[in-house]
């Protein structure tokens, strides 16, 4: 035999061999899902990514996530962190997160632009604070007067907030400095006496107390009371197609912030194991903001109210955030909420005994 009729004999076994191995891994496979018992066979559940920040504002959904696991298994929601909200907003555009926590001006913004967005649900209420140097001769609203004070974004609520409370106080924009800082950057800005004020999302305003050089001007529920800033957005399209996976959403986002309504051990559970295992901070910061005063921010009562968006559209608008051309029903779907108060009726929360260990 030559070389050459050797050397195709040899490659026609080997080409033979590997086709045989493939017959024999994927034969069964393939003949499985044409088979009549395979065409029914169910698909894994594509899980429903969800957008959220570290903060408290946010704190719902690591709580939902860890609830779930610990309960029920995986479940069909996938958490995914992100370090700021420019990041998550092109996450959300592009399509990838299917529903994210989401400051209420931007998602209102964003369903003005034309964004399928619709806010399901709220994440808070109050929650944060106006820090200013413990050295500070800053008082009150009107000692800010030619100060320079800094918020997260042009579409951050903290951003009206300052709008709120001056207008409440006869005051103006025109009469303070404001600039944009992000929240992580906002302690060192204080410390370094940069600016003279400073409010954002906790914990980032804990750090100034914790630290020893901040002090509490105001806190949100002392100069707007049941503020909102941060909500639960889903994409329309979700909405449409999958409302089931909505409304278990809303139900779980529900019933955390119910358990962590449910005591301070809660509270410091939850601080525990979501510092560690989702935010990766330290956990006094949130055992602080979930303590001092326990009402610092609330997770009750997270019903989207028209009243509370008509003040955030109001001032919104007078801003310069959005331009009004749509209303409370364009941008909201209540109805998952209103189901979900109806689901926390009959839920039965002993069933979460097995959270106990987590207290330990």
């Amino acid at each position: 035999m030559t070389l050459r009729k050797t050397l195709l004999l040899t490659a026609f076994v080997w080409v033979g061999a590997i086709s045989a191995g493939h017959v024999y891994l994927n034969l069964p496979k393939l003949w499985q899902r044409l088979s009549p018992s395979g065409w029914n066979q169910a698909k894994p559940e594509e899980k429903m990514k969800i957008g959220f920040l570290p903060v408290t504002c946010h704190l719902t959904c690591p709580v939902t996530d860890f609830i779930n696991k610990e309960m029920e298994g995986d479940g069909i929601f996938e958490p995914v962190k992100f370090s700021g909200f420019p990041e998550l907003k092109e996450s959300f555009l592009s399509g990838d997160l299917r529903a994210t926590f989401i400051l209420a001006p931007m998602a209102i913004a964003l369903h003005e632009q034309g964004v399928p967005i619709k806010i399901v649900y709220l994440g808070h209420r109050d929650g944060t604070a106006l820090m200013v140097h413990k050295d500070s001769n800053i008082r009150n609203i009107a000692d800010l007067k030619g100060k320079t004070v800094a918020v997260p974004s042009r579409y951050a609520n903290q951003r009206l907030l300052i709008f709120r409370a001056l207008k409440d106080n006869g005051m103006s924009i025109k009469d303070i400095n404001l600039i944009e800082i992000p929240p992580p950057d906002m302690p060192a800005a204080l410390y370094s006496k940069s600016v003279d004020a400073v409010t954002s999302g906790e914990p980032f305003m804990a750090q100034c107390e914790l630290d020893g050089y901040g002090r509490v001007l105001y806190l949100t529920k002392d100069i707007w009371p049941n503020f909102i800033s941060c909500v639960l957005a889903v994409n329309e399209a979700e909405i449409r197609d999958h409302p089931d996976k909505v409304q278990k959403l809303v139900d779980g986002i529900a019933r955390s912030g119910m358990w962590l309504e449910g005591g301070m051990d809660n509270r410091q559970a939850a601080a525990q194991f979501v510092s560690k295992r989702y935010y990766n901070q330290h956990p006094r910061l949130l055992e602080y903001v979930l303590a001092k005063p326990p009402d610092r921010v609330r997770y009750n009562d997270l019903t989207l109210q028209r009243d509370n968006f008509a003040e955030i559209e109001q001032l919104a608008k007078e801003s310069g955030v959005i331009e009004g051309k749509v209303t409370f029903d364009d941008y909201v779907d209540v109805s998952f909420g209103q189901k979900a108060a109806e689901n926390l009726k009959a839920y039965d929360f002993a069933a979460e005994k097995a959270l106990e260990a987590l207290k330990k």
